[in-house]
């Protein structure tokens, strides 16, 4: 855990590169756009919080192939992204604001070959992993002791979710014969969504990091849901994409405009799939985020405007947050569901 204040960090000469990128932070007002990015985008160190100048954090490891070889160094020596270290530094410009860059010769920002630190969300990730696999693991043992008996403490919280999944999501959108092969991934969907949106809500480590509301992994869930569709696809599946019955065949023939509209739709899902839950999330943390935003854009015309601001916006981000605990199940009920229709079209049968 690092404690630091620009007073007390030490100047850093290693490059040209340092020395231009340390000239170039110049100290800023208020700025709400900025303040909101920084806090849902992913991030080289662990944020607790700011007390005046004084910067408390947990550095994290950062790891990156670049020119021929391997760099391993703790995001510390960023300086909370204020500083340069060997010639790279966390950008804040444009597309690259908050990824490790270096510049070329020319001045443009240049990112590393392979970058696979260990940053805030793979860390929580990590985090709502282990979680996850002390709760199920815990929960099984408890059945195999008390075999037989009603469900007591942590298991009588988690039966219900999964008799819930497993009745009125997987059999009834794949059916009874065939739901028992994707029901593991199914559960595991619904609560890894769930989990992280519930931690992201709390605001204090080990929550507060923005897992469903990145766009990479709403990508990645989205694609195993895709690569498990197609590959589940039977020949029902396929002749309705490139042959759909009940379609005028001047829709087919001699342009194959419906096939062609079908074969998008194999796409489109997964990618609907990716950005609603990735926008749901992200949009419940801004709009706390710009509440509390107001109090500082208010305090900053008059004092007494912003302490009288801070009362309403504290009372409506304490509303979001409890409406943001109803979309984390609704959000994650959804991904789960949509998945299992999916794979029901998938491995139906003709009739």
């Amino acid at each position: 855990m690092i404690i630091s204040s620009p007073g007390l960090m030490a100047q850093h000469n290693d490059n040209e590169t340092d020395e231009a990128w340390e000239g170039a932070v110049l100290k800023e007002e208020f700025k709400a756009g900025d303040m909101i990015i920084e806090h849902i985008t992913d991030s080289y160190e662990w944020h607790i919080i700011s007390i005046g100048e004084a910067h408390l954090s947990i550095p994290l490891p950062v790891i990156f192939y670049d020119r021929g070889k391997w760099h391993f160094f703790m995001s510390s020596a960023f300086h909370h992204g204020q500083q340069a270290h060997d010639g790279y530094f966390v950008s804040h410009k444009d597309f690259n604001a908050g990824k490790l860059v270096r510049l070329d010769g020319e001045g443009n920002e240049i990112r590393p070959q392979l970058d696979i630190s260990i940053t805030k969300n793979v860390l929580s990730i990590f985090i709502s992993m282990f979680l996850m696999m002390w709760v199920f693991i815990s929960v099984a043992n408890t059945y195999k002791k008390r075999k037989g008996q009603a469900p007591k403490g942590l298991q009588s919280f988690i039966e219900p979710i999964i008799i819930f999944i497993r009745d009125d999501v997987a059999k009834a959108s794949i059916g009874e014969k065939k739901y028992e092969r994707y029901l593991p991934f199914l559960l595991t969907i619904f609560f890894f969504i769930l989990l992280n949106n519930l931690m992201g809500i709390i605001p204090i480590i080990p929550g507060g990091a923005n897992i469903t509301g990145n766009i990479g992994v709403t990508g990645v869930l989205a694609v195993f849901t895709f690569i498990i569709t197609t590959f589940s696809g039977n020949k029902n599946y396929w002749l309705h994409i490139v042959n759909a019955p009940g379609v005028p065949w001047w829709l087919k023939l001699p342009v194959p405009l419906m096939p062609i509209v079908e074969l998008m739709g194999v796409f489109t899902k997964p990618f609907v799939l990716m950005v609603r839950l990735f926008a749901n999330i992200s949009a419940g943390h801004i709009i706390i985020l710009g509440f509390i935003s107001l109090i500082f854009i208010f305090g900053k015309i008059a004092e007494g405007l912003g302490y009288g601001v801070a009362i309403v916006s504290v009372g409506f981000s304490i509303f979001m947050d409890l409406l943001e605990l109803l979309v984390a199940f609704i959000q994650a009920y959804v991904f789960t569901l949509l998945s299992a229709l999916y794979f029901g079209m998938a491995t139906e049968e003709h009739h």
